[in-house]
């Protein structure tokens, strides 16, 4: 869906290229993260995919198509694109807002308040709550997911989001990154992520690249990265606790043992992750949890020596 190939930037007065020779594929329905530190080209790589920033050189393919030679303003009403800031026009309702870029499309009035509706309802915010309010009457939370149903009113097969999430509360933060998931598992947009945020990465990205002075230095999946990372400096970036963050990736479910095992009065749902139920564990001083679907029906039992031997298959896995 979105091919980048030998992309480079430079600006004046730097001694080397904010982006150099960067070239990756992001597959169509996938949410591809672009992380690193401060000044890897990130957000730059990001920024020319709209062309609200001009590559140097290098091509960018979104749909089979070069788009250095289609219209800028036509690109950026094809590609939904959410930033840290909201943006949000304070002088329009909430419904006004998400109404924009179809608006400029030029979609029939009765079409576009479907179309705004349809959106709250998708970002979990009632219509008839919300529609008529202005972006001063919302949390900062409730503006986000503005940002994110503004983003989607013309149905983009493309989304920028250029650290969404960075500026909220952590709790918000985990709600709205979760509320994304749901949404991202229903449309199955081609989204190119931004943040600086490895946990937020790893819990969001089908795919991570990690970026270092404007060249890739790894991009594969979640799992690969933190079972495999490919020199020092990608195992430094991902973390010490990079076990503990692979546990984060592997849901209960899929490593409790059946009927049969040591049953607790600690239970756990089978769709928590791993991470969440070594937490228990240790907490609670328990030998073993009770695994329940979400009916609440006992499926079998997770004992700490699953959790090893889960931790052990997944290193095997990503090294094979």
């Amino acid at each position: 869906m979105i091919g980048l190939k030998g992309l480079t930037k430079r600006f004046a007065g730097e001694p080397r290229p904010a982006v150099d020779a960067l070239t990756l594929e992001v597959a169509e329905g996938e949410t591809c993260v672009l992380i690193g530190p401060s000044g890897c080209g990130k957000t730059t790589t990001m920024r020319m995919v709209n062309r609200m920033i001009e590559p140097d050189a290098g091509s960018i393919e979104v749909a089979g198509r070069d788009v250095t030679h289609v219209d800028p303003i036509e690109l950026r009403r094809s590609i939904g694109y959410v930033i840290q800031q909201i943006g949000l026009f304070p002088h329009m309702t909430i419904g006004e807002n998400i109404a924009t870029v179809p608006r400029l499309l030029g979609w029939d009035p009765e079409r576009t308040a479907r179309r705004v509706d349809e959106l709250l309802e998708l970002v979990a915010m009632d219509p008839d709550d919300y529609r008529n309010r202005f972006p001063r009457e919302l949390s900062g939370g409730q503006r986000q997911r503005v940002g994110v149903a503004r983003a989607l009113a013309a149905n983009p097969p493309v989304m920028l989001m250029d650290e969404p999430f960075g500026a909220i509360d952590p709790i918000t933060r985990a709600r709205l990154q979760q509320e994304f998931l749901r949404i991202q598992e229903r449309l199955r947009k081609t989204v190119v992520f931004v943040t600086h945020d490895i946990d937020e990465a790893i819990r969001m990205g089908d795919r991570i690249a990690i970026l270092r002075a404007g060249r890739l230095v790894q991009y594969d999946t979640p799992e690969v990265i933190l079972a495999r990372p490919a020199e020092a400096f990608v195992e430094e970036f991902v973390g010490v606790d990079r076990v503990l963050k692979r546990l984060s990736l592997l849901t209960v479910g899929a490593y409790a043992a059946p009927n049969g095992g040591t049953l607790s009065a600690h239970t756990i749902s089978a769709s928590a992750t791993l991470r969440d139920a070594l937490t228990q564990l240790l907490i609670k001083d328990a030998e073993a949890l009770t695994v329940t679907d979400d009916a609440g029906q006992i499926i079998g039992s997770l004992s700490l020596q699953r959790i090893r031997q889960a931790i052990s298959g997944s290193e095997s896995h990503a090294v094979a």
